[in-house]
């Protein structure tokens, strides 16, 4: 899966993260406390609504479908939505992710085509 992290020079956070591959297998982005400022989730490929679950967990202690997402964000099919959060959401654990084509915590479908994720965290 493509998923890198790069420091970026300035603004609010310190480092984005880009995956461009993003479906129903959990992501683990930290295995410690970040906060979340910004979140872009780019479903161009796909013609169905889509939900990135992000979760204060650990890849070890996470299974899409049981545990609970702290934050469900939407995407329509065929766009691009980007959420910013002010002062931002703070994970104090770890933080991973999953996208899938159902909300809730129990919907662990992947989407017919990966997705591009992208987070600004610090």
């Amino acid at each position: 899966m493509p998923s890198f992290k790069t420091a970026i020079a300035s603004g609010i956070s310190s480092n984005k993260w880009t995956d461009t591959a993003a479906s129903s297998t959990e992501v683990e982005v930290s295995t410690s406390s970040l906060t979340v400022h910004q979140v872009r989730i780019v479903n161009t490929a796909n013609t169905t609504k889509l939900y990135l679950k992000l979760y204060n967990l650990a890849a070890s202690s996470l299974t899409v479908g049981t545990n609970n997402p702290d934050v469900i964000l939407p995407v329509e099919g065929s766009t691009s939505v980007e959420y910013a959060f002010d002062p931002g959401i703070a994970f104090g654990t770890a933080l991973c992710y999953a996208v899938v084509t159902s909300a809730g915590t129990a919907g662990t479908s992947a989407p017919s085509t990966a997705i591009t994720v992208e987070l600004l965290t610090s």
